[in-house]
């Protein structure tokens, strides 16, 4: 993973399973496909003779540059999933994220309220799962999709374990 201008100094990022792609391409999938589907009806009527608007042109012209913009998200995927990754500092936790608009979160151990990891069903599938970070600000809640369970587990309970330890001071 390369480091962008924001990254702190001497940060190993740990990357999210590639398998992230596939849950990513799926809801993609639904997403996309369903909403251009939807928007082809109006040039369906139109070529049955059943509407007479919209014109041809504009039944045409929407639901294709929707579909290019969703073909345009689908190239990007794998690079977004790739610019997501994590690191675990002696204070803090470090998410990254974005390829355009990068973003690094730091959610420091003692800020955390509690760790939750969830699942879908198509992560599940792949064996992965979703860490949800809450703090007492909602701005700062933080997800970490695509790690494989175990480490999942591990984070939570590693997380966890930090986030009780800063709170009694320890």
């Amino acid at each position: 993973m390369h480091t962008a201008a924001i990254d702190p100094p001497g940060i190993v990022w740990q990357r999210v399973s590639p398998k992230y792609v596939t849950v990513r391409l799926v809801e993609w999938a639904i997403g996309n496909l369903l909403f251009v589907a939807v928007l082809s009806l109006p040039l369906l009527f139109v070529l049955l003779g059943g509407w007479l608007f919209p014109p041809l042109w504009l039944a045409v012209t929407v639901p294709a540059a929707m579909f290019l913009l969703a073909l345009w998200r689908l190239v990007l995927i794998p690079r977004q999933v790739r610019a997501i990754g994590y690191a675990e500092r002696d204070e803090d936790l470090l998410i990254r994220r974005g390829i355009f608009f990068q973003r690094t979160m730091v959610v420091p151990y003692g800020r955390m309220q509690y760790v939750d990891v969830a699942v879908g069903p198509v992560e599940r599938a792949l064996g992965l799962c979703t860490l949800k970070l809450h703090t007492a600000s909602p701005g700062t809640n933080a997800l970490l999709p695509g790690l494989p369970a175990a480490e999942g587990a591990r984070l939570r309970e590693q997380l966890t374990a930090r986030g009780e330890a800063r709170l009694a001071g320890l």
